[in-house]
């Protein structure tokens, strides 16, 4: 099962540093821009179009890349205290209330939003007119890669509510350093304990 869910993490990584490489795309389409509008007086009206398509692109395929590395925002201030089976639980629900409802509704609209794009061989308003049907279809493709890297994301929070530890991952970076937190703030494991109790009820203090 490790094996399986560091692969989903793998693709999801290559994904992402694949379509990375759009960012110096947009920085050199950009400069170029603004030197070929001011400099030559020679601007294009296809280039704002190119780059709302390239940034877009980076957004959404940058998502699953995000989840694999557990980097998208949340409350560390109390969350990076909790025992791992209090994030587990914690997570599990959060992804079975809104993550997978949404997700999936991403999906299936994006694909539909796609489909009705192609079969009209939809272009841009410019006078310069771009095909923009192939760019949509990165919504539900990229909502597809968010999904299943979601998969792996919750097969990890029960491996850890199982066992009080969570799986590792392909790069752990801790965001936080929950340690020095603690001491900046004077919090002691004896309160972490207490406040584990509080948000599981009917557990321990030490994981099982």
């Amino acid at each position: 099962m490790q094996s399986l869910l560091l692969l989903v993490d793998r693709v999801s990584t290559w994904v992402g540093q694949v379509f990375a490489w759009l960012i110096v795309v947009l920085t050199l389409m950009i400069s170029w821009e603004v030197f070929s509008r001011y400099v030559l007086n020679t601007p294009h009206d296809w280039a704002l179009d190119v780059q709302i398509m390239c940034y877009g692109t980076l957004f959404m395929t940058a998502g699953a890349y995000t989840l694999a590395k557990n980097g998208h925002v949340r409350g560390d201030v109390l969350y990076g205290f909790f025992r791992p089976r209090t994030q587990a639980t914690l997570d599990l629900l959060l992804y079975g209330v809104f993550f997978l409802p949404g997700i999936v509704a991403l999906t299936w609209a994006g694909w539909t939003f796609a489909s009705e794009s192609a079969a009209i061989k939809e272009s841009t308003f410019s006078a310069t007119p771009l095909p923009v049907y192939p760019f949509k279809f990165i919504i539900p493709i990229s909502g597809f890669m968010l999904l299943l890297q979601g998969l792996a994301e919750i097969v990890r929070c029960v491996i850890c509510i199982r066992t009080g530890e969570w799986p590792s991952r392909e790069q752990d970076v801790e965001e936080v350093d929950v340690d020095k937190l603690k001491a900046m703030v004077q919090v002691k494991d004896a309160d972490i304990e207490a406040l584990d109790r509080f948000v599981t009820p009917g557990t321990t203090g030490g994981t099982k």
